[in-house]
């Protein structure tokens, strides 16, 4: 990632937080309005009604959603560590239809607020069954019901933390005032990544935290991803992607690091293949990996990206994957033909930070690091596809794990930030014959 990291909350190194707010030159006072108890919640019959989802009252702005929506379009400054990466991109990639609608806005708040650490990491966001998610707010890991709406925090890292279970290499001393960098939450396990090395781990059945390590002392060494899986044998294991060039893989039975491959670029998301024996591995290089999962061997190049990388994500079927770049694309590979991705697809504004498929594989989230989130039906090609469009940084998105929900952190300081919700929608044919 960018040697530029620090704690930036904005998008932009140059621009700091102002970057996060607004990016098309207007005066912060045009837009300049308080959020009231009426526009906390936001739902389904209230858009249905003509309310906008994130509670903006655009009857009252200076300006109408669609000349902001353009100036956005023309003023959104993307980052790129390689100069013109993003034009030069623009003829590989592929058109898709516009216009499906398979996941429905259901339901805003603000009474969560979503935060982002680093404007390149996007990945704080994570959805445990369609009611649960987990997402960071400042110092302040929260559990989101959707259900009851209403939140609780599951660990504040603003003050001390530190571990109240006895294991090997556990690190007693614990941490002050950790900012998280990245987030992960799957199997009954949540674990955080700080920006220099911190991994904290709570079993969500079990008080407090179970175990506290520092993976490098190296200046730069940020936590980029966290990945929780299972290995086949039932025991649960996370991998840590890092700035210092290292991928390590944790062993949470016995709370210890049981691989640590190291690589030429600092390793910026790593995902695991559903049947556990390769990984995707991208980072500060316009090419990326696929390795082997269990000795870290490169099995091949990824060659095609022109820029670094940020997120990567397999599809189900364990035959195709993704990976998003600074250049504005996506690109799916085929692990059957390497030696070249199947399709490249690209967004409107900015690099690809996140992506996401639902656990049956028929669609993929891309996420691009504000206002638009594309979904693509899979079984046409990726030729289809919704376009989610909002306004704010995205801090990150989760599909639940019965894909009937799509949950979006929204970061943004100046409409408010807001956690957004999507219900898929459902076509019932036979229901049809009936009529």
């Amino acid at each position: 990632m960018s040697q530029r990291d620090g704690d930036l909350t904005g998008a932009h190194p140059e621009e700091g937080d102002r970057h996060a707010v607004r990016m098309d030159g207007s005066d912060d006072d045009e837009l300049d309005q308080p959020t009231s108890k009426a526009t906390e919640h936001i739902t389904a019959m209230d858009v249905r009604k003509g309310k906008d989802m994130q509670g903006i009252p655009w009857n009252v702005m200076p300006t109408t959603r669609d000349k902001y929506r353009q100036s956005r379009l023309q003023g959104y400054a993307n980052f790129e560590n390689v100069p013109n990466s993003g034009r030069l991109s623009e003829k590989e990639c592929m058109p898709a239809e516009k216009g499906q609608l398979y996941y429905e806005f259901q339901h805003s708040t603000r009474s969560v607020k979503p935060t982002i650490r680093h404007f390149q990491l996007r990945n704080l966001v994570w959805a445990t069954t369609r009611h649960d998610v987990y997402l960071m707010s400042n110092f302040s890991v929260l559990h989101w019901s959707a259900m009851t709406c209403k939140k609780q925090e599951v660990i504040n890292l603003q003050g001390h933390v530190t571990p109240c279970e006895k294991h090997h290499r556990n690190y007693y001393e614990g941490f002050y005032q950790t900012p998280v960098s990245t987030l992960a939450v799957k199997h009954n396990l949540l674990v955080t990544g700080g920006f220099h090395g911190e991994i904290i781990c709570k079993f969500l059945d079990r008080q407090g935290v179970s175990y506290c390590c520092k993976t490098t002392n190296d200046d730069d060494g940020i936590t980029n991803s966290l990945e929780i899986f299972e290995k086949p044998s039932g025991s649960l294991h996370f991998l840590a992607s890092n700035n210092d060039c290292g991928l390590r893989d944790f062993d949470m039975e016995k709370f210890r690091i049981c691989n640590h491959f190291h690589f030429a670029w600092p390793v910026n998301h790593t995902s695991l293949s559903p049947d556990g024996k390769l990984a995707a591995i991208v980072g500060d290089s316009p090419d990326g990996l696929l390795i082997d999962a269990n000795s870290g061997k490169t099995v091949h190049k990824l060659h095609g990206h022109l820029d670094y990388s940020f997120a990567s994500a397999w599809n189900p079927d364990g035959r195709t994957f993704a990976t998003g770049n600074q250049d504005k694309t996506c690109r799916v590979w085929d692990v059957r033909n390497l030696s070249r991705s199947v399709v490249v697809l690209g967004g409107n504004i900015g690099a690809v930070r996140s992506i996401r498929y639902t656990s049956d594989g028929k669609f993929m989230a891309m996420t691009e690091p504000a206002d638009f989130i594309h979904i693509f039906d899979v079984e046409s090609g990726y030729s289809r596809k919704q376009e989610l469009d909002f306004f704010g940084e995205i801090a990150g998105i989760s599909f639940s794990p019965d894909t009937e929900a799509l949950f979006v952190g929204v970061h943004d300081r100046f409409f408010n930030c807001c956690l957004l919700q999507f219900s898929r929608r459902r076509f019932y044919s036979y229901l049809d014959s009936t009529l």
